[in-house]
């Protein structure tokens, strides 16, 4: 099957987290975004879908993607719909629950790191909510990126199959979006993360591990790795790295 995965162009965004995925599983699919601005690509055939002109039931916001007549949205109900079918998580159910709750954790998380730019509001610039960003980076920095992330150096660590994937023996969606979130954040807070980096051994090694990957390798390498910028997730703001 060909997917097609729906997300606006010129950013990582939350459609990377989908994108890792089928990069790592070698999956034939159609980044429609990223396409030209003919009707049956780009910006759009996007806006297609949001308006309920390409489906009865239209999607809130991208990403979603297009898997022959379902059309699924957000994405940790994408990546638990991917999972099994690009052998990106466990067979057993009790891991398939385990995988999809990590992941909605990540959920969260990016959440968080998005509004410390955006505290007050998306329509909003961030120049007009400056100082409430700064605050609510402090918080950021000093509890919350603590909190989840040495959640995730804990879920390593308990591992019962050791401590180098998040579920079971062998690497999954999960490990592809915490490695996301990582790279993101060294962009974003080189010096938060550098202050973070002795408490997450086991998360760090996860991220480098991810990044071996022979097609997880060459996409990084890739032009179709769209680079971190100042529209998407993860902002660089050196006054919001403390």
């Amino acid at each position: 099957m060909r997917y097609e995965l729906f997300y606006w162009p010129t950013i990582q965004g939350r459609g990377e987290f989908v994108r890792l995925a089928l990069e790592d599983a070698g999956a034939d699919y159609l980044d429609v975004g990223n396409g030209s601005e003919a009707d049956e690509l780009g910006v759009p055939a996007i806006v297609s879908y949001l308006d309920g002109d390409a489906t009865p039931r239209p999607p809130f916001a991208p990403p979603f993607l297009k898997a022959g007549e379902l059309v699924i949205s957000h994405v940790a109900n994408i990546l638990q719909y991917l999972g099994p079918r690009l052998a990106l998580v466990p067979d057993d159910e009790a891991c398939r629950y385990w995988a999809h709750g990590l992941q909605l954790t990540i959920t969260d998380l990016v959440a968080e790191i998005h509004d410390c730019h955006h505290p007050i509001a998306a329509s909003l610039y961030y120049q007009d909510q400056k100082d409430e960003a700064l605050r609510r980076s402090q918080i950021l920095r000093d509890e919350r990126l603590p909190r989840f992330l040495g959640y995730f150096e804990q879920v390593l660590e308990q591992n019962p199959a050791g401590p180098d994937w998040l579920v079971g023996d062998a690497h999954s969606y999960v490990d592809l979006s915490l490695f996301q979130v990582i790279s993101g954040l060294r962009y974003a807070f080189p010096k938060a993360m550098a202050a973070q980096q002795e408490a997450l051994p086991k998360v760090d090694a996860l991220a480098e591990r991810v990044a071996a990957r022979p097609r997880i390798q060459a996409y990084l390498e890739s032009d179709r790795r769209l680079p971190f910028n100042e529209d998407g997730i993860f902002r660089h703001y050196p006054e919001l790295d403390g």
